[in-house]
């Protein structure tokens, strides 16, 4: 029988002793919800409440919240954390709350990045009450951590309850995450697989908050109609999006897509952050994405997007707008299926 870490023989509690554990990169992820109306959704969104800057305000408590993690839970140690991250989405009637953690150190994150979400959240409810005093902060829960003992753990699928979502229109607010809960109509093959995906938005504008986000949310919805347990959109400015990369991959997901930053503007250095962590390209893929976009809009062969294999993840860099993403998609649907299936062993009869 397990025994519970934080109680000694005696049934006491104490603070466990973490001197003979060994540091390593540690991270966890946990999410939750606020629960509240339509309209202060709306508002939100919009940025249209009395309180303004309700998302940065949130965002800048959840971090001060997860520094504090050990003054607020007694036998929590103090952690140098050395990088908290807080994202938001949002559904029809609820505001979705992502936080991520990370540290070095003899101990896990997994409270900080909890405490992350709870703050945010509360805060959150703070911001809204004028307007839904009854709003409510559910779900708070750990998604996944690395490091370790236990190496990776990722939340099981059967425990986690997803949030029924509307389709997000193409002026979506900055990093917000429109995650529709799976169709009963998903393709049997990716279904059965249960792959996980990632969506990274590469836009300075959108991390900043003066831009809205019009491709990130296009492909959560599509890839969680496909089947796909989908994290994202992250959005990192350009100058980030090495970084961006890195967060999209940590968990080695089935496949990444990432969005913006393939141009011919000094700042846009997807394709070249992407080269950089690849095993193999995929030409093929990166260059029918192009072929398809230059048939309606030339332009869009200025376009230097690429797509490969880092270790069993597939990458592929779409176009930073709608238009790019859509043709994107076009390409992608038909192949993701049996490209996948390759990576993971399977499917391995040549195509040329």
């Amino acid at each position: 029988m397990s025994e519970l870490s934080h109680v000694d023989n005696e049934g006491r509690a104490r603070m466990v002793d973490v001197s003979a554990k060994s540091e390593t990169t540690r991270i966890a992820v946990a999410a939750g919800e606020l629960h509240t109306t339509a309209e202060v959704v709306a508002l939100v969104r919009a940025d249209d409440l009395p309180k303004a800057d309700v998302l940065s305000t949130a965002r800048i408590a959840g971090i001060a919240g997860a520094k504090k993690t050990s003054e607020l839970i007694p036998l929590c140690h103090q952690l140098a954390l050395s990088s908290v991250r807080v994202e938001f989405g949002f559904t029809e009637t609820a505001i979705t709350i992502e936080a991520t953690a990370k540290t070095k150190g003899p101990t896990g994150v997994e409270m900080e990045a909890l405490t992350a979400v709870a703050v945010a959240g509360l805060t959150l409810h703070d911001m809204v009450k004028a307007v839904d005093p009854a709003a409510t902060l559910t779900g708070v829960r750990l998604l996944a951590k690395e490091g370790g003992k236990h190496g990776h753990w990722e939340r099981p699928a059967t425990l986690e309850q997803p949030v029924t979502t509307t389709p997000q229109p193409e002026n979506a607010s900055a990093g917000e995450v429109a995650a529709e809960e799976i169709s009963e109509h998903t393709e049997p093959e990716l279904g059965e697989v249960g792959r996980s995906a990632v969506v990274l938005v590469s836009s300075t504008g959108v991390a900043a908050g003066t831009r809205v986000d019009t491709t990130g949310p296009v492909l959560v919805g599509w890839l969680a109609d496909l089947g796909f347990s989908v994290r994202g959109p992250l959005v990192y400015a350009d100058d980030d999006i090495e970084y961006g990369l890195a967060d999209a991959l940590r968990f080695e997901p089935a496949l990444v897509i990432s969005t913006g930053g393939t141009g011919a503007s000094p700042t846009d250095g997807t394709p070249e952050a992407t080269l950089a962590l690849l095993d193999r390209e995929l030409p093929g893929v990166a260059e029918a994405i192009r072929q398809r976009g230059t048939a309606k809009f030339p332009l869009a062969a200025l376009s230097r997007g690429v797509a490969g294999l880092a270790g069993r993840s597939v990458i592929v860099n779409l176009p930073g707008s709608p238009g790019g993403v859509k043709d994107g998609i076009a390409v992608l649907e038909p192949l993701l299926d049996h490209l996948l299936a390759q990576v993971a062993g399977g499917g391995s009869h040549d195509n040329g």
